[in-house]
């Protein structure tokens, strides 16, 4: 008999077919009811495939007394607990690297967006109105600095992007990255005090929870520019919204929200930001590569082999 296994949400079809074809797979996301669902299946599951964002409740965990793996399809761990399943001896991986460069290209995609004012710009043409008038001057890129929060896998890759704008690049981080050229700045105050331009790319979790908040906006002056491709819960978003709104900085790209797919209405009338649904990775091919891990991970735990890239 093929393992059970309980898939959170929908993935590719053709991941989502080679699931097919070596498990028996239970769909929460059609679900009518989904705690009678994992009621029903709770003592075969022995897998569950979730999201980065969506992840995995503990009382979910709790009511699977076979569970064996959690298999992220993303790279963020910050919706599984990984203490709570490493008590119960659940292992859990997730997709690095593969989206890597989605993620840094859509970075900086969103910072020229935010920085000249293309979405304003867009509207401008829809709307006929550049017959009749003219749209304020924006601002440069290349040559700015940029401060980097979070020198991982994906914040350098948008540093290397960005060194071919000519831009000066900082950084900080919890230590100092070794073999970087990049200069480190010890707090987010001090990188925002001094950046044109605030990348967003730290990990999320309790000690980050927030950590972009007014003094860091008001470091960033209103002039600057923040962008975030992490996770939303790293910026504090009714502070964000206020400095906006009042004029304490300068713009703002987003694509993560603290509650998505709920995003404060305040934002939606604000012409200096720049608004996605957290399409960071959403190309068809990394797409098709997260899930690859996805099934190659699970594989390897039904075959009693290491996880590919384990995080638990």
């Amino acid at each position: 008999m093929k393992p059970e296994i309980l898939l959170v949400e929908p993935m590719m079809p053709a991941i989502e077919q080679a699931l097919d074809a070596a498990y028996t797979v239970h769909r929460l996301a059609a679900a009518p009811d989904r705690d009678r669902l994992i009621a029903e299946v709770a003592g075969r599951v022995r897998a569950v495939v979730t999201g980065g964002g969506t992840g995995v409740k503990n009382a979910v965990v709790d009511a699977l007394p076979h569970l064996g793996i959690v298999a992220i399809n993303g790279v963020g761990t910050d919706a599984v607990d990984l203490e709570h399943c490493r008590g119960r001896g659940v292992r859990v991986s997730n997709t690095p690297d593969v989206l890597t460069d989605d993620v840094a290209d859509l970075a900086i995609g969103l910072m020229i967006a935010g920085s000249r004012r293309m979405m304003v710009g867009d509207r401008f043409v829809r709307a006929g109105q550049w017959p009749t008038g003219k749209l304020p001057l924006a601002r440069k890129v290349s040559g700015k600095t940029l401060g980097v929060l979070g020198l991982g896998r994906i914040g350098e890759a948008i540093a290397r992007r960005a060194e071919a704008f000519g831009m000066t690049i900082a950084y900080t981080n919890r230590k100092p990255r070794d073999g970087v050229s990049y200069r480190f700045v010890a707090s987010p105050v001090d990188l925002a005090r001094e950046s044109d331009i605030l990348m967003v790319a730290a990990s999320a979790g309790p000690d980050a929870r927030n950590m972009v908040g007014r003094a860091v906006l008001d470091a960033l002056g209103p002039d600057g520019l923040l962008v975030n491709v992490a996770r939303g819960s790293v910026v504090d978003e009714p502070e964000l919204l206020a400095a906006l709104t009042e004029g304490r900085i300068g713009g703002a790209a987003l694509d993560v929200f603290a509650d998505e797919p709920n995003v404060p209405e305040g934002f939606y009338g604000l012409d200096n930001v720049v608004l996605q649904p957290h399409q960071a990775s959403a190309t068809v091919e990394t797409r098709m590569a997260m899930g690859q891990l996805v099934l190659d991970n699970l594989e390897a735990f039904f075959a009693g082999r290491p996880l590919p890239t384990a995080v638990v």
